[in-house]
């Protein structure tokens, strides 16, 4: 299932949908069952009762509202955390001459930098080096603490697109270097287009992962590369926290970022990026 958060005109605040299929339209899971809840926080939270009603409403064949007449936001959120993980693809770490990490890097995301699959991403005027990363993310969909690797997949909802947008002054050379700041600037951390639930893909470690800017492919990769999967991943987070329905776990880019670039390559005002993940979508963000 490809489950949304969207607004329409005709309806009241953000509701619970169904894209019918990659780039298609929404069925309004409100409607069919108005006792749902109207955000995905609280949907994942309900856990198994709330999934069986989306399965039976893709069932159901209802009425689809066209994209056109849809706004997409971001699938998940103000979840609790956005964890994110640095150097987690051989390749790009190849592409720094560094040695691939023998634990992950862990660091994080405020919430409020979270925007929908087409918003717009904001350059601050504090920074002048704002960088694209395409990432696959993580939702958890079972509170944990612990985890043990071999039961990791029982606590993830699904997976979707992310663009973990790096202002790299602030992240490599301001700040102590602690990375926060140059990642969390409102606008930096667009989701979506849909949550897919881990039943609709085959395998989230073998996807192939890109971003364009303007049109240029600028990274094109495989989620096979990655050093670190999503069970070490949330077998290593949860050592530390305790994970909750709706969490999010960033699991790392590509090489290709504008950085590492001979000479750097930022993004600039009216570049558009976008974040496509093989069986997921694709999430389009113009700069501004």
């Amino acid at each position: 299932m490809r489950l949304v958060q969207f607004q329409a005109p005709h309806l009241m605040g953000p509701h619970l949908g169904l894209e019918s299929g990659n780039g298609g339209g929404v069925i309004n899971l409100n409607a069919f069952d108005p006792t749902l809840p109207k955000t995905m926080m609280e949907f994942l939270e309900q856990g198994e009762a709330t999934l069986s009603v989306a399965r039976r409403a893709l069932a159901a064949q209802l009425p689809v509202l066209p994209r056109s007449e849809v706004t997409f936001l971001a699938p998940v959120t103000r979840p609790d955390k956005v964890v994110c993980v640095g150097m987690n693809y051989v390749d790009h770490c190849k592409e720094q001459n560094v040695p691939v990490p023998k634990e992950p890097i862990i660091f994080s995301k405020f919430a409020s930098s979270i925007v929908g699959p087409y918003d717009e991403v904001i350059l601050p005027p504090e920074s002048q080096e704002v960088d694209w990363e395409v990432e696959l993310a993580v939702v958890i969909g079972k509170k944990g603490k612990r985890i043990k690797a071999t039961d990791a997949m029982a606590h993830v909802a699904g997976f979707t697109v992310a663009h973990d947008v790096s202002a790299r002054d602030w992240q490599m050379r301001r700040n102590g270097k602690q990375w926060l700041l140059g990642k969390t600037f409102d606008t930096f951390c667009p989701l979506g287009p849909a949550l897919v639930t881990k039943d609709s893909i085959a395998d989230p470690h073998n996807l192939k992962i890109c971003c364009r800017v303007n049109g240029e492919v600028v990274q094109s990769s495989n989620t096979n590369q990655m050093v670190f999967k999503t069970e070490e991943l949330i077998a290593w987070v949860s050592q530390f926290v305790t994970l909750y329905p709706g969490d999010i776990i960033l699991t790392g880019t590509p090489p290709g970022v504008g950085v590492f670039r001979k000479p750097p390559v930022f993004l600039k005002k009216g570049d558009e990026v976008q974040c496509e993940i093989e069986e997921l979508g694709i999430i389009i963000n113009k700069v501004v």
